[in-house]
């Protein structure tokens, strides 16, 4: 069964510096019937006006993983990480008892393009944790585990069980997932058109996905991009 969650349909936020679409309830959007997906709490694809960025703020009990489509986004928090996340890294915070963080873009003309990603972790008031790595290379023409609970295939080790992959295709290309039965996925489309077991989704759409277990994805735009979650 898959049931699309139609990018038109998205909750939207519009704060001058930041324009922001919500797959699920999130700030000020509230819809009972999207309040999250399993494990998934938040997708927002956000787009983060030049010389803009979003001051330090707090967080606590929530496993949150940043990944950048389109510009360079600089990271501080207070654990005392400082980087910068360009397309194809993978930032994750486990912000655990509670850490504060901000995130800024410093070019002068070009905004800032990513999804933001909170799940719900598997136990409360863990010491916070950090990790970034680029997998920019590693997404062309294939199902990339970027994210999984044990570090596995040099993924980020999340505190949850849920495994999340990220693939690039070009047009007509194709790729194949298997689900263990029991589980069940949320696609997100970031970038191209995507068939999911033969049902187009464009840029922005997602879909929930429950008692399937074989998942064929064919690229129909240059340049499609989309992260795939196996949830428990």
């Amino acid at each position: 069964m898959i049931e699309p969650r139609l990018s038109k349909d998205r909750g939207y936020a519009d704060h001058g510096w930041l324009k922001a679409k919500h797959s699920f309830s999130f700030g000020d959007y509230y819809d009972p019937e999207h309040m999250g997906f399993r494990s998934l709490r938040v997708i927002n694809e956000d787009r983060v006006a030049a010389g803009e960025g979003f001051p330090t703020h707090g967080h606590r009990d929530m496993e949150i993983v940043t990944y950048v489509l389109e510009g360079a986004l600089e990271h501080k928090d207070s654990m005392g990480n400082g980087s910068v996340i360009r397309p194809g890294d993978v930032q994750y915070m486990s912000a655990g008892s509670g850490v504060t963080h901000s995130e800024f873009n410093h070019s002068k003309q070009d905004s800032v393009h990513l999804l933001q990603i909170w799940l719900l972790p598997n136990a409360a008031k863990l010491p916070p944790r950090y990790d970034q790595k680029s997998f920019a290379s590693e997404l062309s023409g294939r199902l990339r585990l970027i994210a999984s609970p044990d570090g596995a295939e040099g993924s980020v080790a999340i505190r949850q069980d849920a495994r999340i992959y990220a693939a690039r295709l070009d047009e007509g290309k194709t790729v194949a997932a298997t689900l263990a039965p029991g589980r069940h996925a949320w696609v997100q489309v970031a970038l191209g058109e995507l068939e999911v077991n033969g049902r187009t989704l464009s840029a922005g759409d997602g879909a929930r996905i429950s008692e399937e277990t074989a998942l064929d994805f064919k690229s129909r735009q240059p340049g499609t991009e989309f992260l795939l979650f196996d949830l428990a």
